[in-house]
């Protein structure tokens, strides 16, 4: 049980400490105008999932079945969930 308090103290601390680097970077990303982190570095749309398009999966062909694996585990974009008719 007092391990567990000391974890929570902990991560109470060190948010406290690393808070102003955070804010930092923040400020970095707002000003820079950065994207979404890439987690993938196969194909653009699993890269930057909130700029990918409709087409952009088949960039190559339109009958193209998906050839990179993150392909299968990045979901759908939720701007391209919906379509607006």
């Amino acid at each position: 049980m007092l391990l567990t308090g000391l974890i929570f103290v902990h991560a109470r601390v060190r948010e406290h400490l690393d808070m102003p680097l955070l804010n930092e970077r923040a400020e970095i990303v707002k000003v820079l105008g950065l994207t979404d982190l890439c987690l993938f570095t196969e194909a653009r749309y699993t890269r930057h999932p909130s700029l990918a398009d409709m087409a952009t999966a088949f960039q190559d062909h339109p009958m193209s079945l998906e050839h990179f694996p993150s392909g299968a585990i990045v979901p759908v974009p939720p701007h391209l969930k919906y379509r607006i008719k």
